[in-house]
């Protein structure tokens, strides 16, 4: 009984979670479970709203910033991103379906210039390099995804890495920056 009733308390706070999301703009699948702690901004960029869509089966953890600065953060079909990742949309940010994002994972599209010393970084605009992650993937616990890059379907990032280049489809890498050490078989 004590089991029923939890199983129901999850179900209503991941509905509420679902509502909180639809209210700021996130386009989100009935079927998604969302976690508690939650945030997503759409931001804005040169007069276009920010845009953020979840489909079917994707699963957030507690913590999980979405966060698209006025560009695109796109998660197909029964993606699972764990506790505290955070993905910034500048870009776009595209994550391929059945993929495993583990918890703490950073998920970037865009980088700044480094202007001369006359001028802030600060000041500067964003440079967009839209990343993408493809199916079945799998990214260790704390894994840094850089701007610009493509993950291949199939790959496997060790924990802690930072993804630096593009990753060929069924690669396994480990490092920073990261290597490829093998091939799925």
């Amino acid at each position: 009984m004590l089991q029923r009733l939890l199983n129901q308390q999850d179900k209503l706070s991941a509905l509420w979670q679902q509502l909180h999301l639809g209210q700021v703009g996130v386009e989100v699948h009935p079927s998604c479970l969302i976690k508690e702690q939650v945030k997503a901004k759409l931001g804005s960029a040169n007069g276009a709203r920010g845009q953020i869509q979840l489909a079917q089966q994707v699963q957030l953890e507690q913590g999980v910033l979405l966060h698209a600065w006025g560009g695109r953060i796109t998660i197909s079909e029964n993606v699972f991103i764990g506790p505290y990742t955070v993905i910034y949309g500048h870009g776009g940010v595209t994550i391929g379906k059945d993929s495993l994002i583990a918890m703490h994972c950073r998920i970037l599209s865009s980088n700044h210039t480094i202007p001369d010393r006359s001028r802030r970084i600060r000041w500067e605009s964003d440079v967009h390099l839209p990343t993408t992650i493809g199916e079945d993937v799998w990214l260790g616990a704390g894994v840094t995804v850089l701007g610009g890059v493509t993950i291949g379907n199939g790959c496997v990032v060790g924990a802690g890495a930072v993804v630096t280049k593009d990753l060929p489809p069924y690669s396994i890498a480990v490092g920073v920056p990261v290597k490829i050490v093998r091939t799925r078989a």
